[in-house]
């Protein structure tokens, strides 16, 4: 009797260890496959609409030389995720904010399985001499001794966190002619991509990691004819895929082809004419991203066109406010967003939206200025008119910036926001 129960608890206790084994499989299966499921490539998040894109800025003061702590950029992370945004675009990787952000992502990542974030990491390229330095006047012709650490600075960044990065942009507005104090010619930047290109061939960066630069639509072909040059028809063949810019906003005074009231819609009430207006904002953008298709296939080319940066500031004292086009409030800056959100999800479509929080450093003379006030949430934690069904949802709730609960701006009033609201001027 008692062999025969010795062998019974024998069997049981075999089982319980086959059954706590398969337990402990099935965890660390189901773990690998969340893992891998939050590691996707380039291909894979770009034009995806579950993985909406976002530009990022961390910077809370009137100047640079303050970086964002870790923490800060964490609680700027779990507020980007709760907006269902996966994929960050940055700018300059010399600055701590670019690694800082990146190793918040890995810290989140470890502490939460389930977290997902990528990175478009940006490495800043200008001309020799560029802003008027003391050495002479800006060289556009040839490169910054700067370029060349900036490059590897990236290359280490992106070899560090090779399941964070996933584009790497070589330039950000690099080539428009207007950045008269900085830009350079686009076989500067192709230089550097064949290089980044060659780097992926020979296995020393990720073969799915994918290389653009990040340019003004008129800088890819889609302007005049100035830019249609050898070089950038080679560049174009070279990417990976094309990030474009389009800024309806700032056209609304350089060149308001679009920007106005028509005749027929002079009857109508303020939120009809605003509607109306905004509507050709977007499609004004639109027709800038075509104008970058059609030159793009007419070198023989077919490469993935993506947004990499558009936006509606909210608050301007100057071109754009109430003494200039009356472009800038919270109310427009809603349309414009939820627009072109709308258009490029239908058309998988990759749109950094510029951007998630207000800067205060890019006009830190003006406090007015239109650069600092991009952001969908303010530097108080506020978030603007765009965000406002967000709050509602609750997506916020438990989140705080720099202690600051997540409320409306306005303390939600539409009506007080639409008092503040003006017109577009009437088209002559």
């Amino acid at each position: 009797m008692k062999t025969i129960k010795s062998k019974q608890l024998h069997i049981i206790e075999y089982l319980c260890v086959l059954l706590l084994f398969f337990m402990v499989s099935c965890k660390d299966q189901a773990k690998k496959e969340v893992q891998e499921n939050r590691n996707r490539s380039a291909s894979e998040i770009l034009g995806n609409k579950d993985y909406l894109a976002i530009s990022y800025g961390g910077y809370r003061e009137k100047t640079r030389d303050i970086q964002p702590t870790i923490q800060q950029l964490k609680e700027d992370l779990r507020i980007m995720s709760a907006m269902n945004i996966k994929i960050l675009r940055t700018y300059n990787v010399h600055l701590a904010q670019a690694s800082n952000l990146l190793e918040a992502i890995y810290q989140l990542k470890k502490e939460d399985a389930n977290f997902e974030m990528y990175v478009m990491l940006g490495a800043w390229i200008d001309c020799k001499n560029a802003f008027n330095s003391e050495t002479g006047k800006p060289i556009h012709t040839k490169e910054s001794e700067r370029n060349s650490i900036e490059i590897a600075t990236t290359i280490s960044l992106a070899k560090k966190y090779p399941s964070i990065v996933k584009v790497i942009a070589v330039g950000n507005e690099a080539m428009v002619k207007w950045a008269t104090s900085y830009y350079v010619t686009p076989d500067i930047i192709l230089k550097w991509v064949n290089y980044l290109q060659e780097l992926k061939k020979s296995g020393e960066l990720p073969k799915n990691l994918w290389i653009t630069s990040s340019d003004n639509f008129a800088s890819w072909g889609g302007g005049s004819e100035e830019y249609h040059v050898e070089e950038l028809t080679k560049l174009i063949h070279a990417v990976d895929f094309i990030s474009m810019h389009t800024y309806p906003m700032h056209d609304t005074h350089y060149n308001p082809v679009f920007w106005g009231n028509l005749e027929t819609e002079k009857e109508f009430s303020k939120v009809a004419k605003i509607a109306a207006t905004m509507l050709r904002a977007k499609e004004y953008a639109v027709s800038q991203y075509n104008s970058v298709k059609v030159y793009m296939k007419s070198v023989g080319a077919n490469k993935p066109i993506h947004v990499g940066e558009t936006g509606w500031a909210s608050i301007s004292n100057k071109h754009y406010g109430a003494s200039g086009s009356k472009a800038t409030d919270e109310y427009k800056e809603a349309i414009y967003y939820k627009l072109m959100r709308a258009w490029t999800n239908e058309e998988n479509i990759s749109c950094f939206y510029f951007e998630v929080f207000d800067e205060q450093w890019k006009d830190a003379e003006n406090e007015l200025g239109s650069e600092n006030h991009f952001g969908l949430i303010n530097l108080k934690g506020e978030a603007k008119y765009p965000l406002w069904s967000l709050v509602d949802k609750g997506i916020f709730n438990g989140l705080t910036r720099d202690g600051e609960k997540i409320t409306k701006t306005y303390n939600g009033e539409i009506d007080i926001l639409l008092k503040e609201v003006m017109s577009p001027p009437n088209k002559k």
